[in-house]
């Protein structure tokens, strides 16, 4: 027969109540007693019923984690610094992903609330409000990380985008650099408040916009070096060329790097190249990539938080909006020989 929590209780001459404490790791339990429960854990081989315990407590100890890509290395920084943090918690994470597909999303989504989640995570490929609506209207806790949804009063975790775009422009502007290109990330709040700081750093130094400098790409999380080279093929033939970069972010600048050495140009001599992550590539790159940091583990602790803190409160919350400020890594894309 499986041994139970009793069993260990009974064994021990401890209450089930101190055992469940100890398995939750509940601070207000001595150390002593937490080896001896462990040990006999251990010996014992114990698992615990998670079904039981979910219709004891009316949670199913299971968070829902949605993302455009599962491939990419921002968002699995992410889902390890979450998974981490609420697993010390007793919580597991269920991940799904949207491909960059709005449709799809909404799909996983519904899929996920059947489950009976405690809460959900999701770094949305779209813009549509009435999903998100729903799931508060069902009291489904839920954080938005990354992208925002305009008009949408929800917890948010993320970077403030608007100074990442204008942090990266300021960086090749300083550098002497005049004819600064830009590969656009999609129509979310990324995308566009990217786009903005771009902008507005174009302006405070007076140096005139050009929108044909500017190439936007649908796709930025998936397949995303391929649509960097793209991108940077189409730049390149502009005369003159542009003297650098900015890519929404480090995948598509990769590609742009591969497009630029393909057309047997240097980097930074030629075109001095910037992303968006800090996602350390470096090792792997020929020329390693300055970016700006988008402090993806913090994203993630911070959103396992309040994540943490929704879920043990009986009480409706205001919405939480923590925005992280991004910070400028200078590698030779940009300052190199």
């Amino acid at each position: 027969m499986a041994v139970r929590m009793k069993d260990i209780a009974q064994d021990l001459g401890l209450s089930v109540v101190t055992i469940s404490k100890v398995l939750r790791n509940h601070p207000d339990i001595a150390e002593e007693t937490r080896e001896r429960v462990m040990k006999r854990v251990s010996e014992l081989d114990y698992q615990p019923n998670l079904l039981a315990r979910s219709l004891v407590t009316g949670r199913s100890y299971l968070i829902g984690l949605v993302v455009p890509s599962l491939l990419h290395p921002f968002f699995a920084e992410i889902a390890k610094a979450i998974s981490a943090a609420v697993g010390a918690q007793g919580y597991s994470i269920l991940l799904s992903s949207s491909e960059e597909d709005p449709a799809l999303e909404s799909r996983e989504i519904q899929q996920l609330t059947a489950r009976r989640l405690d809460a959900l995570v999701i770094a949305t490929t779209g813009a549509d409000r009435s999903i998100f609506e729903r799931l508060a209207n069902h009291r489904v806790p839920f954080v938005l990380i990354d992208r925002e949804i305009a008009g949408l009063a929800a917890n948010f975790v993320g970077i403030d985008d608007e100074a990442a775009g204008r942090l990266a422009t300021e960086h090749l502007i300083q550098l002497g650099r005049r004819r600064i290109a830009h590969i656009r990330g999609r129509e979310n709040s990324t995308g566009v408040h990217r786009f903005e700081g771009y902008r507005k750093a174009l302006d405070k130094a007076g140096l005139k916009f050009r929108e044909d400098m500017v190439i936007p790409r649908s796709n930025v999380d998936v397949d995303s070096t391929r649509m960097g080279a793209e991108a940077m093929r189409l730049l390149l033939e502009h005369k003159p060329l542009p003297d650098a970069l900015f890519a929404y972010n480090d995948p598509l600048a990769i590609g742009a790097m591969n497009a630029i050495f393909e057309a047997g140009l240097r980097i930074p001599q030629d075109i001095a190249v910037i992303g968006c992550g800090n996602l350390h590539y470096d090792a792997l790159l020929r020329v390693p990539l300055s970016s700006i940091d988008q402090r993806s583990t913090q994203i993630g602790e911070r959103t396992a938080e309040v994540l943490l803190r929704m879920i043990g409160s009986r009480k409706e919350q205001q919405p939480i909006n923590v925005i992280l400020e991004p910070t400028l890594v200078v590698r030779d894309s940009t300052s190199g020989p």
